[in-house]
């Protein structure tokens, strides 16, 4: 999303899961924040599709915004459905995988 795109959001009432849409076979991402303190992501997993294990250096608050998934955060495993939040610290290790099609919203502060 340009930065015009996302200027035209602004002060609109909006219902975060239907800002990205499913794509088949693949995961889709829509950034409707970005700013140099962090940047807030939606996105649409198709069911089976995932995040392998990474780490961020920053602190993560992940949203599911609908459907449902597994999370591993350093060595545990969470499943997760519509409205449940998890924090995943800096430098930890994680990943997710859809069990169901889900939608997500990421929040990555950096400051």
């Amino acid at each position: 999303m340009t930065e015009e795109k996302r200027n035209e959001i602004k002060g609109a009432v909006l219902r975060l899961k239907d800002l990205v849409a499913y794509q088949e076979g693949t995961v889709a991402s829509r950034m409707i924040i970005n700013k140099p303190v962090g940047t807030v992501t939606l996105f649409s997993f198709d069911e089976d599709e995932g995040l392998s294990e990474h780490t961020a250096p920053y602190d993560a608050l992940v949203t599911i915004l609908e459907g449902e998934c597994e999370v591993w955060l350093s060595g545990e495993t969470h499943r997760m459905t519509e409205g449940d939040t998890i924090i995943f610290p800096a430098n930890a290790p994680h990943a997710l995988s859809a069990v169901t099609k889900f939608k997500m919203m990421l929040t990555m502060i950096r400051a």
